[in-house]
């Protein structure tokens, strides 16, 4: 029990919650709930869902409580854990031939070095996982506490091409796996790295066949195309779509939307934001994108943006206008036309205010890396420093790190504010979000998302 003991740390207690009314403090030990010990979150939130629990706690003077409680169902006990995991996240086993993470320079926040695969941070946070370091009583302890949805990085189903494309010889059994999820009744969402001449044309098409026969348990299917940095020497050669290539994708998947549609309901698949814009072509319409399961992805970002632009936009009042006469809002090379056209859009209706959008060419990534959630701080440095900024310049808060207002390449929104000697303004991925933090006057208290 000792190794369980030292990972269980409770370091929260809500007030008024069922742990404060019993006598749980921050600093006990959990040992175990209903005689099972605890080993993970998802263990713990599986037994603390039922409606009579026997929770045991060492106190920090080393006295042991066994607390008897009676509770609603899936009532929650009101405790935090020091380490929301509890037991160490498993890393990743692979190689993949496109890991980005391979492509990082050096002095980046420490925590991107980082490869995650583990079922329960997939659960948790919604990270992809190659199941490929998963035994045969991990997929049991999935099916057994229910730990659904799963999100799933397929990339082929070609078992000798995912060999290939993971560098790893246990890769291939991912068909079975999915099987044996949905069998079981856990549902699954998936995610395609498209590589040119690798995985895509014939392949791709061979990879939807094979998920679509599981289209009851696989929510959706999201196809992205590959990142890549300046930082490739010694990788496997990889190279980006060009737009022709990205015209045909974009083709090609509308051919299964279809299909799928016309049997489930739904278009099941779905591609990344970046072979539309790729391609210069135009998005499908928000309905087309079913439940945006896959935002975190890209898949469905400049749709449901725009949507929700459009929508705020048409409930402004012409007499709200803005105290700033001028505002910078900066962007991804990619996302650069879709805001600009946004904003003159609201300017038009506001008047008596000059927005600038500015791209900021990522060149510590360099290569093929456009999207505004790489774009770093030393970049909007480089781009802005000099310019006339206006009042304030608006980001959007993928550019940061979750909750925290750092960078990838460990620069500070308070950093760039002092060299640029002007204030940052976050903005949440969001079009209505977007139209607020411009309106939103300089003398306003700063509150959630500000520097």
């Amino acid at each position: 029990m000792e190794g369980i003991k030292n990972k269980n740390i409770i370091s929260k207690v809500f007030a008024g919650s069922i742990a404060e009314e019993v006598g749980i403090e921050a600093g006990d030990f959990l040992l175990s709930i209903n005689g099972e010990k605890i080993e993970d979150i998802i263990e713990y939130r599986f037994y603390m869902s039922d409606e009579y629990l026997e929770v045991a706690i060492e106190k920090q003077d080393g006295e042991l409580w066994e607390i008897e409680i009676e509770k609603d169902y899936d009532e929650d006990l009101g405790i935090e854990f020091e380490n929301p995991i509890i037991s160490e996240a498993k890393s990743c086993k692979n190689k993949c031939i496109f890991c980005f993470i391979d492509q990082l320079p050096k002095n980046m926040r420490e925590t991107l070095y980082f490869k995650d695969d583990d079922s329960r941070l997939s659960f948790l946070t919604g990270n992809y996982i190659t199941l490929t370091n998963m035994k045969s009583e991990d997929i049991d302890k999935i099916i057994k506490y229910r730990i659904s949805p799963i999100n799933i990085s397929v990339h082929t189903t070609n078992s000798k091409l995912r060999e290939k494309m993971l560098n790893n010889r246990h890769a291939g059994d991912i068909l079975s796996i999915i099987h044996r999820f949905a069998e079981n009744g856990i549902y699954m969402n998936c995610q395609i790295v498209l590589c040119p001449d690798v995985n895509d044309k014939k392949e791709l098409d061979n990879t939807i066949k094979d998920l679509g026969h599981y289209s009851n348990f696989i929510q959706s299917l999201a196809i992205v195309p590959v990142g890549l940095t300046k930082y490739r020497e010694g990788l496997f050669k990889l190279r980006a779509f060009e737009k022709e290539e990205a015209l045909k994708i974009i083709e090609q998947i509308e051919g299964f939307q279809k299909k799928f549609k016309q049997e489930t309901g739904r278009n099941f698949v779905y591609l990344g934001d970046e072979f539309y814009l790729l391609a210069n072509k135009a998005f499908p319409i928000y309905e087309d994108y079913d439940h945006f399961t896959q935002l975190e992805n890209g898949v469905g970002l400049v749709t449901k943006f725009k949507k929700t632009f459009y929508d705020y936009l048409a409930t402004i009042e012409k007499k709200e206008l803005i105290k700033s006469k001028k505002i910078t809002v900066v962007t991804g090379d990619l996302a650069f036309n879709i805001i600009e056209s946004l904003t003159k859009d609201l300017v038009e209706k506001i008047e008596d205010v000059e927005i600038q959008v500015i791209p900021i060419k990522n060149n510590y990534f360099g290569g093929h890396v456009n999207v505004s959630g790489l774009v770093t701080g030393t970049d909007i440095i480089d781009t802005l420093e000099g310019k006339d900024l206006g009042e304030k310049v608006i980001i959007p808060e993928s550019m940061l790190k979750s909750g925290e207002t750092i960078f990838l390449d460990n620069v500070t929104i308070e950093d760039i504010e002092n060299k640029l000697k002007t204030r940052i303004s976050v903005s949440e991925v969001d079009g209505s979000s977007f139209i607020k933090e411009i309106l939103r006057n300089e003398s306003e208290e700063r509150g959630a998302g500000y520097a």
